[in-house]
């Protein structure tokens, strides 16, 4: 492998696979995301913050036409979307730069379909959420790389995607109730 390639990769991930080797406790991440309530906002908008702290970038979201939102802003679906194609891009890339394959161009595309009767209760029959999602992606590498190392470099991005593989299977998600949570600020 050439180290000019796989450097920055692997000199930030290198330290980190080791010890998460000797602690694996400390491998236990938490991601989140929350949103802002604003009474002036009508149930078709509002706002998100991932990370769920004030100094990450605040999203507006809209909802989808299909179910009588504007769609004039991203809405959920799309996030959901973005939250693969990026985590599939950048996982390519980093395995890429470890592999030391040269990527000279990658684009992720990522649909989904979802059939709205299921949301709006008008067929019980249609389950709610994504039927389907297909993520297309456009990969140029430098010229003699062999077709086996782009294969092997496509099924890695797949089994390390986070995001891929959480939703491939599904994941169990509860909604709870409670009765106050601590501000974006990390207050209460």
């Amino acid at each position: 492998m050439d180290e000019t390639i796989a450097g920055d990769v692997c000199a930030r991930q290198d330290p980190l696979r080791a010890r998460y080797r000797e602690a694996p406790a400390e491998a236990l991440i938490t991601d989140c995301a929350c949103t802002l309530y604003d009474a002036d906002r009508d149930a078709f908008h509002g706002q998100v913050i991932p990370g769920g702290r004030r100094r990450d970038a605040v999203f507006d979201f809209g909802i989808h036409n299909a179910v009588g939102g504007y769609h004039d802003q991203a809405n959920p679906g799309d996030l959901l979307c973005a939250a693969l194609a990026s985590c599939f891009d950048s996982t390519l890339r980093m395995i890429a730069e470890r592999m030391g394959v040269m990527v000279q161009e990658v684009r992720v595309d990522v649909r989904a379909q979802v059939d709205v009767r299921g949301t709006l209760a008008v067929n019980r029959e249609i389950p709610v959420g994504f039927q389907s999602m297909h993520c297309n992606v456009l990969l140029r590498v430098a010229p003699g790389t062999p077709g086996r190392v782009v294969d092997q470099l496509l099924k890695a991005t797949e089994r390390s995607c986070v995001v891929l593989q959480t939703l491939r299977p599904g994941v169990e998600v509860k909604a709870d109730l409670v009765d106050s949570l601590p501000g974006p600020d990390g207050r209460g």
